[in-house]
């Protein structure tokens, strides 16, 4: 046993020391000398591809020649300011002669005598509604339209102070002819209640009504004992009627009605399927 312990101790040692080594950190310096290939750039391989493509563009640079280019824009977007100006010009002479063919002085003159005014002709037609006015304004007697006027909105007080006070003296008139007293008792008969009439009438529509409750008690009251009584006599009927009845035999009866011959019932299908699929 003790042999066997110390193997496994030996054993366990062992497994403690080669573990560490197999877990040993990595080697950074080799790792970074990966990386730094793999992301490293050839820059002299980079300038020479440049390079080639700088002379690409140069010799197509080169190729092009920029007066004809130039000169090809200015054709295209030049303008011909001479022909321009001749046009201009040959405008100009068109509406030259058209205004040389206008006589301006007539044309004025036409404006002006639309336009003009005959001053002396309007002052004698004002003149002339002046004096059709002046004439009818003296035709006018204002002092007797001035008259005719006050006497329409002329207001006779001394007459309508007369008026009123007829009225008042009729008034008064009628005023004394009426008996006050006389016309308060007449008011007073009208309006009067009489309270033992009135009191005597409640009593009797009372009495009337103690009447009308009693009958209306009587219509409804139940008697219950009788009721009771045609109860009983209802249950003794309906308990000889069930003591009359054979139940056996009504259950046997329903049985009957309601019974299915399956004999019967198998042998009509039969026939109906003979008749449907007849034997050839």
């Amino acid at each position: 046993m003790k042999r066997i312990a110390l193997a496994l101790t030996a054993l366990t040692a062992v497994t403690l020391a080669i573990a560490p080594a197999s877990y040993a950190a990595p080697d950074f310096d080799e790792l970074r000398q990966e990386n730094l290939e793999k992301d490293a750039a050839s820059f002299d391989q980079l300038r020479r591809e440049n390079l080639e493509k700088d002379a690409v563009t140069e010799i197509q640079v080169k190729t092009m020649r920029f007066d004809d280019l130039r000169r090809e824009n200015l054709d295209k977007d030049a303008v011909d300011f001479d022909e321009l100006r001749q046009e201009n010009l040959d405008k100009d002479a068109v509406v030259e002669i058209y205004v040389k063919g206008v006589d301006f002085d007539e044309l004025r003159r036409e404006n002006l005598d639309k336009d003009a005014v005959n001053f002396d002709e309007l002052r004698r037609e004002n003149l002339d509604k002046d004096a059709v006015v002046e004439l009818q304004v003296k035709g006018v007697d204002f002092d007797e339209l001035r008259q005719e006027n006050l006497d329409k909105d002329a207001v006779d007080f001394d007459e309508l102070r007369r008026e009123n006070l007829d009225k008042d003296a009729v008034i008064e008139i009628q005023v004394k002819g009426v008996d006050f007293d006389e016309l308060r008792r007449e008011n007073l008969d009208k309006d009067a209640i009489d309270i033992d009439e009135l009191r005597q009438e409640n009593l009797e529509k009372g009495s009337k009504f103690d009447e009308l409750r009693r009958e209306n008690l009587d219509k409804d009251a139940v008697d219950f004992d009788e009721l009771r009584r045609e109860n009983l006599d209802k249950d003794a009927v309906i308990e000889l009627q069930v003591k009359g009845v054979d139940f056996d035999e009504l259950r046997r009866e329903n049985l009957d009605k309601d019974a299915v011959n399956f004999d019967e019932l198998r042998r009509e299908n039969l026939d109906k399927d003979a008749l449907t699929n007849p034997v050839v």
